[in-house]
């Protein structure tokens, strides 16, 4: 039976993010070291950009919501599934959740995205995996909903707000890392996910 540990694999992500994010907020030159540009990983090789994009945020909001997000969502995932698996599914679902943008704005020199949301995506669908009975309350809606229903209204809105809604936002970034997230739990753990959705749906 796994234990919680007083520091883990994802406590020091949490704090990393917190660490480094604060510190470029008020660093501009170290910000836009660290994001992603779709243009410099294809033409200058730093892929680097793919992980280090994730460790830093566009404003104290920004940073809230997220570390917000993976507070409530992101511990029991790592109890419930161990650390190291834990630790791929946050790591792919931050990676791969750039693949979209990637392809659009590879030629786009000056498009910049950052922020961890495509790997909270991906924590965060993981873990409506295993606790899909678990209630979510999302603005600005004041009623806990069953999280599977939360799961499709989310990438509902994703796919939309991707193609209608020009608002600064990388939806496409955040519907590709729920998808990771979803496909990696299976990867990891499909029987134990098939039996929990059994049990669910019957």
């Amino acid at each position: 039976m796994l234990s919680k540990s007083i520091f883990s694999i994802s406590h020091f992500i949490f704090i990393l993010t917190i660490v480094i994010s604060l510190i470029a907020l008020r660093r501009r030159s170290f910000l836009e070291k660290l994001m992603f540009s779709p243009y410099h990983v294809i033409h200058k090789n730093r892929w680097y950009l793919l992980l280090t994009s994730g460790l830093v945020h566009g404003d104290f909001m920004h940073l809230f919501f997220n570390m917000l997000t993976f507070y409530f969502f992101a511990f029991d995932l790592a109890y419930a599934v161990g650390e190291i698996n834990f630790f791929i599914i946050y790591i792919l679902s931050l990676i791969l959740s750039h693949l979209p943008t990637l392809i659009r704005h590879k030629d786009n020199y000056y498009y910049r995205s950052l922020g961890a949301s495509g790997a909270i995506s991906g924590i965060l669908f993981s873990s409506i995996l295993i606790y899909p009975t678990n209630r979510i309350m999302f603005f600005p809606i004041p009623i806990p909903i069953p999280s599977a229903i939360f799961g499709v209204i989310y990438l509902l809105w994703c796919k939309f707000a991707d193609r209608r809604i020009d608002d600064g936002i990388n939806h496409s970034a955040h519907f590709a890392g729920a998808i990771v997230g979803i496909i990696v739990s299976f990867i990891l753990f499909p029987e134990e996910i098939i039996m929990i959705w059994q049990n669910f749906l019957m």
